[in-house]
Order: structure tokens, then C-alpha cells, then sequence
């Protein structure tokens, strides 16, 4: 079967791979679309994301729906046929996280396309991908397949705005507004937030965030703003979707005494300059955010009640193009989220 495959920093390659039949307890998906992660472009063009680092060929991708081709021995529950979304991550179920129901920061978990463990996790980027039933979902009625893809970077979007407490009537802060910060957006839009504020370096980007419900956006220089005399301020949460330092030092110096920061945005390796003595001073509350869990099946359903997240979806390349479809997906001026068709050219 093809695959798109990232062998070493800069090479990227669609090629053939084995296949097999599903196991014990498996399906197997006829993948249909695919997204392109911020993840899956750092794997390409650094050879790592924050600590993971390629040390073997990897079939990248994650955000995967498709339809059941095949079950294995011992799945009664779904049927050939049967549209689904993929949950990325396999978590141990065993571990003192996933005992607390904490499952999405599981030790051993093993999630698709990557590099965290090695063997690495060959993800979905893929014309067929075999894995647990347990991590298969129906896709509810009506749910049209450009509008599903985007479950697993909404998932994780959810995950953030839980992360940041009852934003109901709250005055929110967003640093980013890639494909990840403009669906925080609409999460917390979603969660109740009254005022969701976007920063952004590209005004296509702010564009975006606005359209999916920021009320209002500021352009920025990738420098931290924290010192500025014009910014709105004393926000009641601030979550960082951008994965740069500068950023989380406008987040930390942007929301008022007793606030909450939500790390999101995955920095760079090694130590980045924090604000403490203003997280002291001001009691502020910093919490991370990764991944998600039972949230993939609210993501689902508030995606088939209508969340406003079209815009988010800039392009569809069909996999044989992934790597022009990559070089789109990098360019921010032009792209948000980019996704991969293996249907058109199978």
C-alpha cells in the first residue's frame, strides 16, 4: 500500500509499505482524509518535534477518518463498511494516569505518527491503517467527511479550554492562530467565553480566527508584548497556541492577579525565559495541556451540531502531491490546515 513517509529531516517520501491483516481485537480503515499537523511538519522539516527525534522511517499522520474494510478476530461491534474516525492514542490502561482517568498523559502510551518511542508509532498518512476497535468512532449522521477530520485537532483544542477551567463570561486571551489556535478559538467560543482576543504574526492567520469567533484580533512581532501600553489586559485565562517563547511571555504578563496561563503550543528543546516572579506576585495558575482523551468524542459531537470551524480547512492535495501538500501546509500566508485526499488517486 502507499504511504507518506519522512526518512530524515527534508525527506519526505510517498512510497510503498507492507500491509497486513488486522489482528486480534483490530480494524482496519480505508483512510479517506488525513490531516497535516503542525507535528507532522516538524518531523519534516527538523527531523523532531520538541524532544522526539527520528531515529527510523516514519509513516507520519494522525487526524485520520476513513471507512472499515476489514475486522479482525473478536470485533462484533463494527462492520465493513461502517464510516469512522480514528483516536490516535493507545494508552496502557494499567499506568497511575490512566488509573486516575488521566489517560491522555498515559507512560506508555503510543499514539500515531510518532517518534516519542521507538520503535516509533507509523501513523495514518496511509491507504490503510490497522488499530484497536476501542480507538475506532462511528461517525455521527450527517457528519460530512471535511467537517470529521478535523476531530483530533479539536480534540486537542477542547482538552486546552477544559485545562483553563469555566470560561463562562471570561475574558480569554489566545496567543497563535494557526490551525490549532483558531479551533481553541472555537472552543472556547463554544465554552462560553464572552471576549476570545487572537494574536497572531500573519493578518491572514487573524483573518481565520476571526471568522471561527474571535472578537478581536492584534497583529504582533514575535517579540513579547507584555510591556505594551496599548494591549487590553487583565485577561482571566491566556492559552498559548503558538509554541513560541515570546508568546508565553505576553500570556504571563497579559492576564490579571489569580489568572490561569494553558500551556499548549509545544516550545522549542531546552529552557525558555519564564515571567516567575510575575506567576509569584500575581498567583497566577499555569497548567499544561497535551493531547486529549474522552474529549475526541465531544470534539464529534460538537462538530456535528455545526462548531464553526469551516474556515479552518484551506486546501485538499490528494496524497501522491503530500509533498507540495507539506510545503502549502507550511507556508501560513497561504494555508491553515491542509488535508491529504487518499481517495482521489488510489
Amino acid at each position: 500500500m502507499r504511504a507518506c513517509v519522512v526518512h530524515a529531516a527534508g525527506d519526505l517520501r510517498v512510497e510503498e509499505v507492507p500491509d497486513r491483516a488486522p489482528g486480534l481485537g483490530e480494524v482496519s480503515v480505508a483512510v479517506e482524509l488525513a490531516g497535516i499537523c503542525g507535528s507532522d511538519l516538524h518531523y519534516w522539516r527538523h527531523g523532531r518535534v520538541g524532544d522526539f527525534r527520528l531515529r527510523e522511517p516514519l509513516i507520519l499522520g494522525h487526524e485520520v477518518i476513513g471507512t472499515v474494510v476489514d475486522v479482525g478476530p473478536g470485533v462484533t461491534a463494527l462492520a465493513v463498511g461502517t464510516s469512522v474516525a480514528v483516536h490516535p492514542a493507545t494508552p496502557c490502561g494499567a499506568c497511575a494516569e490512566c488509573r486516575a482517568e488521566r489517560a491522555n498523559v498515559c507512560r506508555h502510551s503510543r499514539y500515531l505518527g510518532s517518534a516519542a518511542q521507538t520503535p516509533h508509532v507509523q501513523g495514518g498518512f496511509s491507504d490503510r491503517l490497522i488499530v484497536p476497535a476501542r480507538q475506532v468512532r462511528r461517525l455521527p449522521p450527517g457528519l460530512a467527511a471535511r467537517r470529521a477530520v478535523l476531530a483530533e485537532p479539536l480534540s486537542v483544542a477542547v482538552h486546552a479550554a477544559a485545562r483553563a477551567g469555566n470560561l463562562a463570561g471570561r475574558r480569554v486571551l489566545i496567543t497563535g492562530a494557526g490551525p490549532i489556535g483558531c479551533l481553541v478559538v472555537a472552543a472556547v467560543a463554544a465554552a462560553g467565553a464572552e471576549e476570545v482576543v487572537v494574536t497572531d504574526l500573519l493578518p491572514e492567520a487573524l483573518a481565520i480566527a476571526t471568522e471561527v469567533g474571535a472578537t478581536a484580533t492584534i497583529p504582533v512581532d514575535g517579540t513579547s508584548a507584555s510591556d505594551r501600553s496599548d494591549w487590553p489586559g487583565d485577561f482571566d485565562v491566556a492559552i498559548e497556541a503558538s509554541g513560541a517563547a515570546a508568546a508565553l511571555h505576553t500570556c504571563v504578563g497579559q492576564v490579571r492577579r489569580g489568572g490561569t496561563v494553558v500551556l499548549l503550543g509545544l516550545l522549542p528543546p531546552g529552557e525558555v525565559p519564564l515571567l516567575g516572579n510575575i506567576v509569584v506576585t500575581r498567583e497566577l495558575t499555569l497548567r499544561g495541556a497535551f493531547r486529549f482523551d474522552h474529549e475526541f468524542d465531544t470534539a464529534l459531537a460538537l462538530l456535528a451540531d455545526g462548531l464553526p470551524v469551516g474556515p479552518v480547512v484551506s486546501a485538499t492535495l490528494p496524497l501522491a502531491d503530500a509533498p507540495s501538500a507539506f510545503a502549502l501546509a507550511a507556508d501560513r500566508s497561504r494555508a491553515c490546515k491542509v488535508l491529504l485526499d487518499l481517495v482521489a488517486d488510489r
